[in-house]
Formats: C-alpha cells, sequence, structure tokens
C-alpha cells in the first residue's frame, strides 16, 4: 500500500485542494493537522520539510507542497510515485 501523508490546516486553500485532488483520484492519505497541534508542525519540519502547508511525502519521497505535487502530475511523474513500493 503507497503511504501518502498530508501536513496541513484545514483553511489553507493549498490544503483543500491537495485533499480534494487526493480524493478525486481515490487516494487514501493521511491528514495530519498542524494547525490542531504544533507538535505537529515541528515533526513536519524535522522530518525534512518546509515551514509553509501542506508539504506532502509519498512513501519516504518528499514531494513538497500541492502546485510540486500538481507539477510531479502534469509532468506524468506522480503516478509512478503512488505505485506500491511492494508490488
Amino acid at each position: 500500500m503507497t503511504d501518502v501523508v498530508m501536513y496541513g490546516t484545514r483553511f489553507c486553500p493549498y490544503c483543500t485542494a491537495a485533499r480534494q485532488f487526493f480524493d478525486r483520484r481515490g487516494i487514501s492519505y493521511a491528514d495530519i493537522r498542524v494547525d490542531e497541534d504544533p507538535a505537529r508542525r515541528e515533526e513536519m519540519r524535522a522530518r525534512g520539510g518546509g515551514r509553509t502547508v501542506p508539504q506532502i511525502w509519498i512513501n519516504a519521497t518528499h514531494v513538497g507542497g500541492y502546485t510540486d505535487m500538481l507539477a510531479l502530475d502534469s509532468e506524468g511523474r506522480l503516478d509512478a510515485l503512488l505505485e506500491d513500493p511492494n508490488t
């Protein structure tokens, strides 16, 4: 199973757009809300993410933010990241 993790906030428009993208594509993801738990923001930074949200990881790869993910998708590289590494 592909492991997708997004650190975000409730009202961030890019976070909302990323959630909608995942939902439209049927991609399961962990939605970690840094606005509800400030310690999770520090976790995001320590994991190698920036200070802004969303920060997205697919398996062990830090994708970046929503627009970074869209760029990967438009380049045709996102699907390869989303493949199950156990298959």
